[in-house]
């Protein structure tokens, strides 16, 4: 896929929605994670930009950390994924909530969201490089 400043993930509908937020363009989550929650079903079904094989907690990647994927170069965001009504019906109210428990919510199992910085392509098994952690918080 193609990461680009203006429109996060090329052909995503992130850009055409009325609301879109410039913290939300890159929707992430750990493969692993995924892969339990949808059982054996395609992870695509959870509506995310890219699966990755990579600690998304907060105490690995803190806000403001920058990454480069790909040939791209991203940033965690402040902004929360928390996930929405149609990630519920997708997986089941008890999962839904298990993945925003406030015991656990610092490990980011929902995801993280991710802004572009510098433009570039990703493609599937490209290696993920932290290049900067933000500050701790």
């Amino acid at each position: 896929v193609s990461l680009c400043r203006e429109d996060g993930v090329v052909g995503d509908d992130w850009q055409r929605r009325s609301k879109h937020l410039p913290l939300e363009q890159v929707a992430v989550m750990e493969r692993e994670v995924a892969e339990i929650l949808t059982n054996g079903q395609p992870i695509e079904m959870l509506g995310d930009n890219l699966f990755v094989d990579l600690d998304l907690s907060s105490a690995n990647l803190p806000a403001g950390s920058r990454l480069r994927v790909g040939s791209a170069v991203v940033e965690v965001t402040v902004e929360a994924h928390e996930g929405c009504s149609k990630l519920a019906k997708r997986v089941g109210m008890a999962a839904f909530k298990a993945l925003a428990a406030k015991a656990t919510r610092d490990q980011n199992r929902r995801g993280q969201y991710w802004r572009v910085v510098t433009d570039g392509e990703v493609a599937r098994g490209d290696a993920i490089e932290v290049l900067q952690r933000g500050p701790s918080s």
